[in-house]
């Protein structure tokens, strides 16, 4: 049951995951769904075997479960509806300005990354030109040696 356990939290995480990278704001906020609910199974299955106490007393310590992984779950139940609920209201903000749920390329960062590539492209000119020089100049230091 754990193995199973693990491969739906493993498979959360991945769809999650691949979710987060998308365009759209609804599948966003889904993934990120996944993702909690990914982190609340992988949480409780590492607490410990179901139907056990989450107590600490005088018997056997295998005869019970962890109780810290169900608080931290309860914590990331939490901190992932909130998450959530400023997710979705943002998209609502989004969908009221834009009328789509699509996030835009930000123009200032293709400026940005355009300049970069303009940088570069400078820098490796002269580069190549200082490599040019050092090759010529390395060719008549040469030619008046011998």
């Amino acid at each position: 049951m754990t193995i199973l356990l693990a491969f739906t939290s493993a498979a959360l995480f991945g769809l999650g995951t691949w979710l987060l990278l998308q365009r759209r704001l609804t599948r966003i906020v889904i993934g990120l769904g996944l993702i909690g609910h990914g982190t609340n199974i992988l949480l409780l299955t590492s607490g410990g075997g179901a139907g056990l106490p989450p107590l600490i007393g005088k018997g056997d310590k295998k005869e019970f479960a962890d109780p810290l992984p169900q608080a931290l779950a309860l914590t990331a139940i939490v901190i992932t509806f909130g998450v959530t609920a400023f997710l979705l209201a943002m998209a609502y903000r989004s969908w009221q300005l834009t009328n789509d749920d699509v996030v835009a390329d930000d123009l200032e960062d293709r400026l940005i990354a355009a300049a970069r590539r303009v940088d570069s492209d400078v820098v490796d000119l002269e580069t190549a030109q200082l490599e040019r020089e050092s090759d010529s100049a390395g060719d008549l230091d040469e030619g008046s040696e011998s």
